[in-house]
């Protein structure tokens, strides 16, 4: 079958080659949706203004926020089909995929009405500064509007990573990607429509994305095939998929819930300061997705090998996608610093952001490798099958450690380097303790050959 090509075996042969394989397609498509960003962002500060720059920024904890349940969701699915995949039980793969459309048609209407009506309150709740709120308001409402294509792009994903495909969602990524920076320019440049412009040309470029990927999976031959007859919520599924993919989705909210709290914190230093920190933070994007892949290719990985019992090769993969985040995050980190400077001045020209972005950059991009090698325990131990152990450990290690420096040694070290160092020495606790918790599953766990 044609799909076939596309699908991979992660249950046997070489793991470090297929890690690669599977690594590098979702690495370039963790790299082109950034690019929808910071088309955005350049567009927006080159050609509206530094104002205009920020307000973007402004919302990307609080969009983060109000998604990630949905976007852990999208995890559980991939988990739970990887495992039905590895398993070699097809109906069961099929009904998991049905639900998960469903769930992606469902979460994105609901997220689209809470995003219109929440926008503004929820802003201000920030102390967003009044010289952008509205420009932020109007922003955050339009990219809300395409929640539900947002949702099905990302689900659709993961179930095509479950069964070992990364190469297809990266071509449409491409696709979209031109289409976003084409609109970019239509509507800010020509058009004139400031913020406004640069959310319909996301929803757009997301709408299309969202269409290939479905198409896809439409015309499948194999058990990922889509059929509108029947698609419904499985109430088993969903189970499963919930098991997982809350906990998942909690703990992507906890860590925005101190992202929202640090955003909160960077607002008291002003609007320029805003603009820097968007800008760099921008920038730690396009390392951080990088590095991300080899969260999700560890997720897909364990739990293909997982469901086929091949518990002997979970052990060398997260060693494997360990070593692989590493040097992705020391080299591109320490590279994304040297140049730091130049890459800030593509998003504006003002000194002051400029300098507030390397103000950002000298800590987190040093660090960021951190990061990575704790989101590659986590996607391990998701793949594994725990998601609520993970969720507790980033709850502590990370958000309330966060609040609480917030609300102690920041408020006595009021400035921007304090605020950030938060960032590295959470990512190193919470890694520690996510090692520990491996080391105790792997033991009841992986010695079960049965």
């Amino acid at each position: 079958m044609a799909d076939k090509k596309y699908e991979m075996d992660m249950c046997n042969g070489p793991i470090l080659g297929k890690i690669l394989i599977f690594t590098l397609p979702l690495i370039a498509s963790g790299i082109l949706q950034l690019l929808f960003n910071a088309a955005d962002m350049v567009v927006a500060g080159r050609f509206a203004g530094s104002v205009a720059l920020a307000a973007v920024g402004a919302t990307s904890s609080l969009i983060n926020l109000l998604i990630n349940v949905f976007l852990g969701l999208s995890v559980g699915s991939n988990v739970v089909i990887a495992h039905f995949y590895g398993a070699k039980m097809d109906k069961e793969v099929s009904e998991t995929v049905h639900t998960s459309v469903m769930l992606a048609l469902i979460g994105g209407v609901f997220l689209c009405i809470v995003g219109l009506l929440a926008a503004s309150p929820l802003l201000r709740l920030m102390g967003t500064p009044e010289e952008i709120l509205p420009h932020s308001v109007a922003y955050m409402r339009i990219y809300f509007i395409g929640m539900p294509v947002m949702l099905l792009y990302n689900f659709g994903a993961a179930i095509l990573r479950a069964v070992g495909d990364t190469r297809r969602p990266l071509y449409y990524l491409t696709f979209a990607g031109v289409i976003n920076v084409i609109l970019n320019v239509i509507f800010v440049v020509f058009f004139k429509m400031g913020v406004k412009g640069v959310a319909f040309a996301t929803i757009i470029s997301q709408a299309v994305s969202a269409l290939l990927v479905l198409r896809v999976l439409a015309v499948s031959e194999s058990v990922i095939k889509l059929e509108l007859s029947k698609l419904s919520v499985n109430k088993d599924k969903l189970l499963r998929i919930a098991k997982i993919g809350l906990p998942a989705g909690f703990q992507g909210s906890l860590f925005s819930i101190s992202n929202v709290l640090i955003q909160s914190s960077v607002n008291s230093f002003g609007a320029i300061a805003v603009a820097g920190n968007t800008a760099a933070m921008n920038l730690e994007g396009f390392v951080y997705n990088s590095m991300n892949a080899f969260h999700q290719t560890a997720i897909s990985f364990t739990g293909q090998n997982m469901g086929a019992r091949k518990h002997d090769r979970v052990k060398k993969i997260l060693v494997s996608c360990l070593g692989c985040v590493l040097v992705t995050g020391i080299v591109m980190g320490l590279l994304s610093y040297v140049f730091g400077e130049r890459l800030l001045s593509m998003y504006s020209k003002d000194a002051e952001v400029i300098d507030y972005g390397l103000k950002r950059m000298a800590v987190i991009m040093l660090t960021y490798y951190l990061c990575g090698i704790m989101d590659v325990m986590v996607g391990t131990l998701r793949g594994m099958g725990y998601s609520i152990m993970p969720m507790i450990v980033s709850l502590m290690g990370a958000c309330v450690f966060r609040i609480i420096w917030i609300f102690t040694v920041f408020r006595l070290i009021h400035t921007p380097k304090c605020l950030y160092i938060s960032y590295p020495i959470s990512w190193g606790l919470t890694f520690s303790v996510h090692l520990i918790c491996f080391i105790f599953v792997a033991r009841r766990r992986l010695n079960d050959r049965a």
